[in-house]
């Protein structure tokens, strides 16, 4: 299917641009920089065409639903949000080193999706536990929290290295990341973003799980796992807010949060449950 194709040619878009963020980071020419924001953004454009094009095929074919509906299409979807997300940082905190961090999980998440001999790239049906119109809701705010919590773990480790980087020597790469109180601010930002995307996530779920299965809860492994990450990311915020934690603590508070994330989003689903079907 031509969606497909556009997409495995989009995943190497956004490698080019991950490489053209890291050499500018290391040689330091802005222009470098420009042309790795302007191939994110071809890449975003061909991205947003692709998913538009492969959910009108879908209708072609007889499936007729918006392109969310397994794991390859979920994959793509989360790439997509990240970038988007990693333009709109980049914008507002004026520094080109962030791509550096933040295209990579895009990267890698629409390579999985393409290359990946498990994973189907076919447009298919509905399961009948999908066929709600709750799907778009539930699946594009958990996905936008996922994005934001990726995004927020890529800014968590710039704080990381940049700190670690200033206690041995003020270098050329120490001195391209923004400054830590700048990344502690858009990781805690990112953080309040998932966490209120996440939160709607999990209560769209419950309503739509209460319309397929007659409960608004079942404890799935995916249901538990969800409500274990949206306590860590609560706590984070308590942390924040109440106890004024910043930095350090944070960034592993928010890299262990990620953690979770991705043990929601793929280690769950080798488990038996309800949302088995996510790894068709």
């Amino acid at each position: 299917m031509l969606n497909s194709i556009i997409l495995s040619y989009i995943t190497f878009v956004y490698f080019l641009s991950f490489l053209f963020y890291f050499l500018r980071m290391v040689m330091g020419k802005e222009i470098l920089g420009r042309a790795a924001t302007w191939i994110a953004i071809v890449g975003l454009a061909g991205h947003t065409f692709a998913i538009i094009l492969r959910w009108i095929e879908s209708y072609q074919l007889g499936a007729g639903h918006a392109p969310l509906s397994n794991l390859y299409e979920s994959l793509i979807f989360f790439a997509w949000t990240i970038v988007l997300f990693q333009l709109l940082i980049e914008r507002k905190s004026g520094s080109k080193s962030v791509g550096t961090f933040i295209t990579p999980l895009a990267f890698l998440a629409m390579a999985y999706a393409s290359l990946s001999p498990g994973i189907s790239s076919q447009i298919q049906p509905l399961i009948p536990a999908l066929k709600s119109n709750w799907l778009i809701a539930h699946v594009v705010t958990c996905f936008l929290g996922y994005a934001a919590f990726a995004v927020a773990f890529s800014l968590s480790l710039m704080y990381l290295l940049k700190k670690l980087d200033e206690s041995e020597s003020k270098t050329l790469f120490s001195r391209l990341i923004p400054n830590r109180s700048v990344l502690d601010e858009l990781s805690y930002q990112m953080v309040i973003i998932g966490f209120l995307m996440l939160t709607i996530g999990i209560l769209t779920g419950a309503v739509w799980a209460h319309t397929a299965w007659g409960t608004y809860w079942s404890w799935d492994p995916k249901e538990t796992w969800s409500l274990i990450t949206w306590l860590v990311y609560a706590a984070l915020l308590h942390s924040r807010m109440v106890r004024g934690w910043r930095g350090k603590r944070l960034a592993f508070f928010s890299i262990i949060g990620f953690c979770c994330v991705l043990f929601t989003y793929f280690g769950v689903n080798y488990l038996p449950g309800l949302h088995s079907y996510a790894t068709s």
